[in-house]
């Protein structure tokens, strides 16, 4: 990648590699998350442990900014392009998550939730980004991490959480636009 900021929804998945199952999820299902407070982009905390009802949150590397180049090489790191379709798709399917049984939505990533609240409000999400700067969700989970430029990223993925139990997961997750269609089968299958 020459630094220059990529059209972030126009996205010939072909040309990007695929990640691969490689096992890091399989343990999730019928977890319990953990009791951590995260930062949201409208301001508030959010304890998923502590969520009556059904949520999901799709996890993802890092959203860019058309402000900064993405990390050199992006494109080449299997999972990592595809945050801003991920979301969108999310965004466009918000209506059709909470008919097919979810009580909320999030987005989660490792990025900070100022820098967080940049692509919410760009993005127009209906829904609030979190933030696990800290690991306090991801590590007590093992979720699955990439290294990409230096920096310890989540891999993409999705969990559904029954009343703070991970009742199904996703992962792998490609290509990102398409995880939303994954969740909702997966939603109008198991109601609750």
């Amino acid at each position: 990648m020459d630094g220059s900021f990529p059209n972030l929804l126009g996205v010939d998945w072909s040309t990007i590699p695929a990640p691969e199952d490689d096992g890091a999820a399989r343990h999730l299902t019928g977890a319990r998350l953990p009791r951590c407070s995260l930062e949201a982009t409208d301001g508030s905390r959010v304890d998923l442990s502590q969520l009556y009802g059904r949520t999901v949150v799709f996890i993802y590397p890092m959203t860019g900014r058309p402000d900064q180049p993405l990390p050199k090489g992006w494109d080449e790191f299997p999972g990592a392009r595809g945050c801003t379709p991920q979301a969108c798709g999310f965004r466009d399917h918000y209506s059709e998550l909470h008919a097919a049984g979810a009580d909320r939505v999030f987005g989660l990533s490792v990025q900070e939730s100022d820098y967080q609240r940049e692509a919410a409000e760009r993005l127009h999400l209906p829904f609030s980004l979190l933030s696990d700067a800290q690991s306090a969700f991801s590590r007590p989970l093992n979720l699955p991490t990439m290294e990409v430029a230096g920096m310890r990223l989540l891999k993409r993925m999705a969990i559904v959480a029954d009343n703070g139990t991970i009742s199904h997961h996703i992962y792998p997750v490609f290509p990102p636009d398409q995880n939303v269609i994954e969740v909702l089968s997966w939603l109008r299958q198991n109601p609750k």
